[in-house]
């Protein structure tokens, strides 16, 4: 870590999305409030955090091995190994990461486990992708914006209702990147399985966390103005580059919810 950070207080009182996403991927640094809403959705969601993460790395490997070595990933989640820094440091260590969330208990596993190898440089902000601005403020002291960043939002913007305006939040970052920077992104799909997100969104309400599922519709104009990489916009499991397709065993032998793509800034 580069900087000293501030201990805010975890609130084990409400379930947080961080913590719900660990315990879905058999995590334990998860509380009661956290498992009551876990515990209570359809088994197909373990499946679909484990199909997000799977995409997360072979994206992050397919950006680092194409020479991009800086990333900003927003809503970092509790950490999971491989870890993103630890994706692209490996294939090349002089990679720069800056980490944020805004869950105190990431923070404190960010101290601990996200660490740099001697020659790259691994950062972390508590902050909000509400606040785009300041997340951009803090990365620029760590990432050089002259030169291409990707920018990874990973099962995220479905926590951003409307009525906060996720299309300007991203749009607020994406503006910020150079040309030819990256940026990616995987949604909860609104319209693959119907009665499963009407399952999930009430569960996760009765928590008292708000999800904006989307259609393909919606989660394409997070990309608008971008240059979508093959495959394009398609569920986690059919993403992948160079490498050959996830088997059955890997994606649970059930095809996600989630929509996952990879988009070029001009």
């Amino acid at each position: 870590m580069t900087a000293e950070m501030p201990k805010p207080q975890i609130d084990t009182s409400k379930p947080h999305p961080a913590r719900v996403y660990d315990y879905l991927l058999g995590g334990k640094d998860n509380y009661a409030v956290d498992q009551a809403v876990g515990a209570k959705l359809p088994v197909e969601a373990r499946a679909a955090a484990r199909q997000n993460r799977a995409f997360m790395r072979r994206a992050t490997a397919w950006l680092a091995l194409s020479g991009i070595d800086q990333f900003l990933d927003i809503g970092t989640g509790i950490p999971t190994e491989p870890n993103l820094h630890q994706i692209v440091q490996e294939i090349n260590p002089k990679a720069r990461v800056v980490y944020t969330d805004n869950d105190p208990i990431v923070l404190r596993h960010a101290e601990a486990l996200l660490i740099s190898t001697p020659e790259g440089v691994t950062d972390y902000i508590q902050a909000d992708v509400r606040e785009p601005r300041a997340i951009l403020e803090h990365a620029q002291g760590f990432l050089d914006f002259s030169r291409p960043i990707a920018l990874s939002l990973i099962a995220l913007m479905h926590f951003i209702p409307e009525d906060e305006k996720p299309y300007d939040i991203v749009g607020t970052l994406v503006e910020a990147l150079p040309t030819g920077s990256y940026l990616v992104l995987s949604h909860a799909a609104s319209d693959l399985y119907p009665d499963l997100v009407e399952q999930v969104v009430a569960q996760y309400k009765r928590g008292g966390i708000t999800l904006g599922f989307r259609t393909r519709a919606g989660v394409t104009r997070f990309f608008e103005g971008m240059d979508l990489a093959e495959p394009g916009l398609v569920t986690a499991p059919h993403w992948y580059k160079d490498t050959a397709a996830p088997t059955e065993e890997e994606s649970g032998g059930f095809d996600s919810g989630i929509y996952a793509g990879v988009a070029r800034v001009r």
